[in-house]
């Protein structure tokens, strides 16, 4: 069962809320149709995403790990900007994004959801 850490929540939204956070979701789908049933979710969380100034970076499917290790290979990665914390918890909070995201939840087996910032000095 995916589901969303309320801990987890709060200690990210306790962060810094002037600048804006990636967020790197890899995803491992369902084996029969979540590909298909993923980017369904994605056309009805498009519009709620830019509703809250998010907006997708990049979406890509995933090639073999190159590394050893604990390393796992995932379907795909996406990274999706949002202007604020705030702004992710705004939209997970929307009634129009839970219809959304119990597609979404249907079309993964596994989810990694790792929010990033920015460093500016590795750029």
């Amino acid at each position: 069962m995916v589901s969303l850490s309320p801990v987890a929540i709060d200690a990210f939204l306790t962060g810094d809320d002037d600048s804006a956070v990636i967020m790197l979701n890899l995803l491992r789908f369902e084996p029969d149709g979540g590909r298909e049933k993923y980017l369904e979710y994605l056309q009805m969380a498009k519009p709620i995403l830019a509703r809250f100034g998010a907006k997708i970076l990049f979406g890509g499917d995933g090639l073999p790990v190159l590394t050893t290790g604990q390393a796992q290979e995932w379907d795909a990665a996406v990274l999706v900007q949002y202007p604020r914390r705030s702004a992710f918890k705004n939209m997970i909070d929307d009634p129009e994004y839970h219809k959304a995201f119990k597609i979404g939840v249907a079309a993964i087996s596994d989810i990694v959801l790792q929010p990033l910032k920015r460093i500016d000095s590795l750029m």
